[in-house]
């Protein structure tokens, strides 16, 4: 099994602690991972993503779909009844799945919809007004400096 050292990234960068054990963590659960049901991640606009996940047999009401902490839990019950019913050949199945995605901070689940066997779950990055790039004043010691965006010419003196 192939084992990823982040040690080089604590010399390049200051607080990604969590990012580098993240890393790690995908690539030792990755293996191990279910394939079904199948599904497909898109980047439907600059902060926007979607989960499409083939949910054939399922009503929507089979479905649930929970955030928990930075989780996305998307699971699958099928309640119906099929002891009446006699297969020659079943295809498609209806077993119960749990599909577990890790959501980056910040991302936040803005909708779900169950359309022609497919469940699509719609995601939104929202960063807030502190973690957005600003510009930062440069003093000399003459006093002098550029001025931060919004700030007042008397704040700078």
């Amino acid at each position: 099994m192939r084992r990823f050292d982040p040690t080089p990234l604590y010399r390049a960068t200051i607080g990604f602690d969590r990012m580098a054990d993240m890393l790690d963590r995908v690539l030792a659960t990755d293996l191990q991972a279910p394939s079904y049901p199948p599904y497909n991640i898109e980047k439907t606009d600059e902060n926007a993503y979607r989960i499409s996940i083939a949910v054939a047999g399922f009503a929507p009401e089979d479905l649930s779909v929970e955030v928990k902490e930075n989780a996305l839990i998307i699971a699958g019950r099928s309640s119906e009844d099929e002891t009446d019913r006699q297969f020659l050949h079943r295809g498609i199945a209806t077993r119960a799945f749990e599909r577990r995605f890790h959501l980056a901070d910040h991302v936040r689940v803005t909708g779900a919809r169950h359309i022609d066997g497919m469940l699509h779950v719609e995601l939104a990055r929202e960063l807030p007004e502190a973690l957005k790039p600003r510009q930062i004043a440069i003093h000399t010691e003459a006093g002098s400096g550029r001025l931060v965006e919004g700030e007042k010419a008397s704040e700078a003196a």
